[in-house]
């Protein structure tokens, strides 16, 4: 299976945090370079953002923890490209105001991709594949 991380799973995952469901540890644990695990870039910039805001905790400098965590070859970072912001248009307008939200969602539709979320409007919303 091709998965996505949403940005509060990357950041369980990488800090080993028990809020990862049994199904959601199982697939990370599956990624290999063959199959790596797909991180959009925007959930960098939520997580330095949350970081300077002072909401989330790193035990490691803001950077190195960036690049840690989304490291290949079992971490593929997707950036923002013309078929991922056409689909962030695309998407329902009374889906989730969230920017990084409706990219991270796009960028699962274009990529085919099961979505690894808690977020429930997302869930709720049943535009992706979801694995919770």
């Amino acid at each position: 299976m091709k998965a996505i991380l949403d940005t509060h799973i990357l950041l369980y995952w990488f800090g080993k945090d028990s809020r990862l469901s049994k199904k959601q540890g199982r697939t990370i644990h599956q990624a290999s370079p063959e199959q790596p695990l797909l991180i959009a870039t925007i959930s960098l910039w939520e997580i330095a953002n949350l970081h300077s805001l002072g909401r989330i905790a790193l035990n490691l400098p803001l950077r190195e923890w960036l690049e840690a965590a989304t490291a290949p070859p079992l971490v593929q970072r997707v950036g923002l490209s013309p078929a991922i912001a056409a689909g962030v248009a695309g998407l329902p307008t009374a889906f989730h105001r969230d920017p990084a939200d409706r990219i991270i969602v796009a960028t699962a539709q274009i990529f085919g991709a099961t979505l690894l979320t808690h977020d429930s409007r997302i869930i709720d919303a049943k535009l992706v594949p979801i694995l919770k």
